[in-house]
């Protein structure tokens, strides 16, 4: 097998979507490990990777504790992908230390401390990389959910959203939800003691519609003329709409200058629109990533302040000459 430079992890059954996408970028897959693609290819960022393993190594081990003290020399924290070989992986996970994973309650930031991830490739082969571009294990942060209050397991994505962007309203902010019914996001936002004003043309979950801080506007989303509304600290949506039209809608809104932040879910119907994609990584200040709780969806962040000085908004999405 060619010398493997990369790591990229899919999430469950976006193996093409992600192998599609890197063949886009000119990457070429050597081998799949399950849904980790292994390649020779420099790092590359793709959007559709909850992962990415940056110094990929390859080690023969002689036993259980040499797998270990191989991972134990270089550093404390590390994380286990694993397709096979259970029970071995379990014995060295068993003389490694500890990772504190447990869920989140949020708000909270992102852990800091380094994470690295590694996995067997058989019985004897080791492949670990100290460095990745996500602070979660395999990409996927956990949290302790909240099963009662709201109306829909969408808020998720917004809770994943801004624990991975380290930010989100605060009570002192004013925010837009378009297309926010049911409301799943609304009531992310309300809990966060913010001002939201959801956009739909149905009706929000009446027990959303009721919270502190939430009011509705019977309207669609596509409808609105954003410079001619008050401006706002947030833009959200999680609108279900076709990639183009998502595009254009964002674009006003930057345009009009009535935000700082947005956070915007991009839906594909059937094949990855590539050219929509680079559209929506083309905007100064724009990121791209696929969130553990996305679908064949992306989630595209925009900061003002981060446009202005022409860096992304979302952190480990532009992978430097160092990287690579």
């Amino acid at each position: 097998m060619s010398t493997i430079r990369t790591a990229w992890l899919a999430a469950d059954g976006l193996t093409s979507v992600l192998e599609a996408d890197l063949a886009w970028r000119g990457v070429t897959i050597d081998r799949w490990h399950g849904r980790l693609a292994l390649s020779s290819s420099k790092p590359v960022y793709s959007p559709w990777a909850l992962d990415i393993w940056l110094d990929p190594q390859v080690v023969e081990i002689t036993s259980i504790r040499n797998a270990a003290d191989t991972l134990r020399a270089i550093q404390r924290n590390w994380s286990l992908y694993t397709i096979d070989h259970f029970r071995r992986t379990a014995l060295i996970t068993d003389k490694l230390p500890p990772v504190k994973a447990a869920p989140l309650v949020f708000p909270t930031l992102p852990p800091t401390s380094p994470l690295g991830a590694w996995t067997l490739l058989d019985t004897n082969t080791l492949l670990f990389s100290a460095r990745k571009t996500s602070p979660f294990v395999n990409g996927a942060p956990q949290f302790v959910e909240n099963r009662t209050g709201p109306p829909s397991r969408a808020y998720l994505k917004l809770w994943e959203a801004c624990t991975r962007l380290g930010r989100w309203p605060t009570p002192e902010e004013r925010c837009y939800d378009l297309g926010a019914t049911p409301g799943g996001w609304t009531w992310a936002i309300a809990n966060l003691g913010a001002q939201v004003t959801a956009f739909d043309r149905a009706p929000l979950d009446p027990k959303v519609a009721a919270m502190p801080g939430v009011s509705f506007q019977q309207a669609s989303a596509f409808g609105l003329e954003p410079e001619k509304l008050a401006a706002v600290d947030w833009m959200f949506s999680d609108i279900i709409a076709y990639p183009q039209r998502l595009l254009r809608l964002t674009q006003n809104w930057i345009a009009s200058g009535n935000t700082d932040n947005i956070v915007l879910t991009v839906k594909f119907q059937g094949e990855t629109d590539h050219e929509i994609v680079a559209a929506f990584e083309a905007i100064p200040g724009g990121s791209l990533a696929h969130l553990a709780h996305n679908k064949h969806e992306l989630t595209f962040f925009w900061n003002k302040t981060a446009a202005a000085e022409n860096r992304p908004t979302l952190a480990g999405t532009n992978l430097t000459q160092e990287d690579a």
